[in-house]
């Protein structure tokens, strides 16, 4: 036995009428579609066009409360921060969140150096990498997720000034590509 909403369904494909059900709401933005707890608060755009990804990490990191609510508001520079393993620890250097106006006395440094909370074996598999063969660790993209402040870690490798030119050149090809595909398709 057929049900109603299989009939109508039916129906409207014979009839060549497009089809609207109930389930069938609006499209995700990217942002909630990866994830719906998850909270962008400063992306480090620069790192991409210097390095080469190799290898990327979440990691917690640890924050005084005026700190948390400096985040809360938007304001972080992380262009020219970058990680460093210190006695078994990796530490995130010079990131840039300024004070925060109504904490008065009770403030923090804007750009002291802030611990990153991950497991020994990460440390090791991860930061070590880093240290032995010459690469960096560059943070990527800092969040908040599920309420905590989380920054994606990325294990990259300096890129050359022809290495950045070729990607450029690529991305412009890539782009002229994709302007005579739609034009194509609107014809």
């Amino acid at each position: 036995m057929f049900t109603l909403p299989v009939i109508l369904v039916s129906l409207f494909t014979i009839l060549g009428l497009p089809i609207r059900l109930a389930s069938m709401g609006k499209k995700k933005s990217k942002q909630q579609a990866a994830s719906t707890n998850e909270r962008t608060i400063a992306e480090n755009r620069k790192a991409r066009h210097e390095y080469n990804v190799l290898d990327a990490l979440e990691c917690g990191i640890v924050l005084v409360g005026s700190e948390v609510k400096s985040l809360r508001g938007g304001t972080v520079a992380l262009s020219e921060a970058y990680a460093k393993v210190r006695g078994g620890e990796v530490w995130l250097i010079n990131c840039d969140i300024p004070e925060y106006l109504e904490a008065n006395r009770l403030n923090h440094k804007p750009k002291r150096d802030r611990k990153l909370l991950m497991h020994r074996r990460e440390i090791q598999r991860f930061a070590m990498r880093a240290y032995e063969k010459g690469l960096t660790l560059v943070p990527l993209k800092m969040y908040f997720k599920e309420g905590k402040a989380k920054v994606l870690l990325g294990l990259c490798k300096g890129k050359q000034e022809f290495d950045k030119r070729a990607a450029k050149k690529k991305a412009e090809s890539d782009r002229g590509l994709r302007l005579s595909l739609m034009h194509r398709q609107r014809k």
